[in-house]
């Protein structure tokens, strides 16, 4: 644990906390300095600041840094699909059945995994030690584009983006039934009331979720379609199809127990676009990742007469 002692000036007062010591310690970002005032690491005067505390002249500011932990992650040299790397940023396309990064069940074999490896470790660190440089997630079974942060300044800066919903994130889907028109699903997303693991469009819990859906092709009794993300909740695309009775094709625990198309696993999701200020350059830039061959090739199946 390391100690940082500040006092306030005239000038520097009536301050947030968070900007004033975002101006003293240069070498933290905001989103990790904001996160040491919620785990009440930050005093003034001796008592413990909160998000909204504004300095006063002659006060006087301690910020406890926890200690780096060092992820406990194994590098694996797995081939990964980029799509664009700089100093601050990796854009990957991540494939069918590969996990995120690291938890119970899934120790090893991940994309972490392989960032370790690509990345040498350098990776940012404000979402803990195990999801170095991860922002966003995408499910193990949905493909596509994925930005991950190699240091914490590009991390705050893209966290701070998908939180204004200012991040662009468009998908391919298809989904159960045919659906007549182009449509927006606005319902809030949170746990399952009985079914822990699951997700549900929950009103009395559930955060703002809100989807866009295009539709591209009917086929047969399915439709291919285009999602567009306003908000980022957990499974949203695939709890939002299966609440207007449209389940994602292939999606076992939103959709039919039993897939209809034999040796397909998962759902049939793929993030294709992704669009974002480059937090270092300020230059808007968009990436997109083609559809897999398991997905061309179902569509082609489906086409057929």
């Amino acid at each position: 644990m390391t100690k940082y002692e500040f006092q306030v000036s005239d000038p520097q007062s009536g301050q947030r906390i968070d900007k004033y010591l975002s101006s003293m310690m240069g070498d933290f970002s905001r989103s990790y300095l904001q996160k040491l005032l919620k785990d009440g690491q930050i005093t003034i005067n001796g008592q413990t600041a909160r998000p909204s505390s504004k300095t006063a002249a002659e006060d006087k500011i301690e910020v406890l840094v926890p200690d780096l932990a060092e992820p406990d992650i194994q590098p694996e040299d797995i081939p990964l699909d980029i799509l664009y790397e700089d100093s601050d940023l990796i854009l990957v396309n991540k494939p069918k059945g590969m996990v995120v990064h690291p938890a119970a069940g899934h120790s090893g074999g991940t994309l972490v995994n392989a960032l370790m490896f690509h990345c040498k470790g350098q990776l940012s660190g404000i979402n803990g030690i195990t999801r170095p440089g991860i922002v966003h997630r995408i499910d193990r079974d949905t493909t596509g584009v994925l930005v991950v942060c190699k240091n914490d300044n590009a991390h705050s800066s893209l966290a701070s983006q998908l939180k204004s919903h200012s991040i662009t994130r468009r998908y391919r889907a298809i989904v159960h039934g045919v659906l007549k028109e182009d449509g927006i699903v606005n319902a809030p997303i949170g746990r399952h009331p009985i079914d822990r693991k699951k997700m549900a469009v929950n009103p009395k819990n559930g955060k703002e979720a809100v989807t866009h859906y295009h539709i591209l092709e009917p086929l047969r009794n399915f439709t291919y379609m285009e999602c567009e993300l306003e908000t980022g909740r957990t499974h949203q695309i695939r709890v939002h199809m299966a609440s207007i009775g449209h389940p994602l094709l292939g999606d076992e625990v939103y959709g039919p127990s039993k897939c209809p198309v034999k040796g397909l696993h998962g759902q049939t999701l793929h993030a294709m676009v992704l669009g974002f200020i480059h937090p270092v350059t300020g230059e808007y830039m968009e990436f997109t990742a083609p559809l897999p061959p398991y997905f061309t090739d179902l569509l082609t199946i489906l086409r057929s007469p």
